[in-house]
């Protein structure tokens, strides 16, 4: 008997109205999915197709994002079973991850200079996005 698990929408969406590319917003808000355990280690992607529909995308742009994400390590491919959530690994080197974060401070930074938040508010948001990603990073003895 085979093992058939099902495979739940995904509760994200796109806009055209963002500045990111389709296939960025997927990748980004199935990374903030995984971080947030909302995605569980193995759990199972709807198809390139079944994400495809329900977005209202090309499936082009859904593989893409999928490529991206297996290339991250986010994902991990079962040949004829489908895309499923990786474990959790350390593939990068401190010096890479430092590389990483100083280059995302930088791009948050750009977005946010002209905008006018005082540096506590500005902080204060990211505490909070960073306390929403918390119970992935405990469940995970961090």
């Amino acid at each position: 008997m085979q093992n058939i698990q099902k495979v739940k929408p995904l509760s994200i969406q796109v806009s055209t109205g963002d500045a990111r590319p389709i296939f960025k917003q997927i990748v980004d808000q199935v990374r903030m999915l995984v971080a947030r355990n909302e995605l569980e280690v193995g759990a199972k992607l709807p198809s390139v197709r079944g994400l495809a529909t329900q977005l209202l995308v090309n499936a082009n742009t859904v593989a893409k994002a999928y490529n991206e994400l297996t290339s991250q390590g986010v994902l991990e491919s079962h040949q004829g079973k489908g895309l499923f959530v990786a474990q959790q690994r350390q593939m990068l080197s401190q010096e890479a991850q430092q590389q990483k974060l100083d280059s995302a401070v930088e791009v948050f930074v750009n977005e946010v200079a002209y905008l006018d938040y005082s540096q506590e508010t500005l902080l204060s948001k990211v505490a909070n996005a960073l306390e929403s990603v918390r119970p992935r990073k405990a469940s995970n003895g961090e």
